[in-house]
C-alpha cells in the first residue's frame, strides 16, 4: 500500500485518514488527498512514503457535510484492512478498463 493508493481512498470515501509517525507527529490525509503533518514546522527530515511503510493502525474520519452538527465519526482500522479498502477498488477499476477494450 503506498501513499497514491491512501489519497485516492480519502477522495473516493470522502474521509480522512490519519496515521501516527515514528517522530511522534502525525500525518492526515484529507479528503482531497492531500497528505499533511499539522505539527511541522519546518522542512521535514522524514519521507512520508516511508514512514507509512511502518504503520500498523490507521484511523478513518468521516467528513461531516457543511451546516452538519456533532462530532465526526471516526474509527481505527488496521492496515491491512485499510489495503484491502484501497485495492477494491483498484481492482475494479482495472476490471472496468478490461471491459471496455
Amino acid at each position: 500500500m503506498r501513499l497514491a493508493d491512501l489519497r485516492k481512498l480519502a477522495i473516493r470515501k470522502q474521509t480522512r485518514i490519519r496515521f501516527p509517525l515514528k517522530n511522534g507527529m502525525e500525518c492526515v490525509i484529507n479528503e482531497r488527498g492531500v497528505a499533511q503533518v499539522p505539527a511541522l514546522a519546518a522542512p521535514p527530515d522524514f519521507n512520508l512514503e516511508d514512514e507509512l511503510s511502518g504503520v500498523a493502525s490507521f484511523v478513518l474520519e468521516q467528513v461531516m457535510p457543511a451546516g452538519a452538527r456533532g462530532p465526526a465519526k471516526s474509527s481505527p482500522i488496521a492496515r491491512a484492512e485499510l489495503a484491502v479498502m484501497a485495492e477494491d477498488r483498484g481492482a475494479a477499476a482495472a476490471h472496468d478498463e478490461h471491459e471496455e477494450e
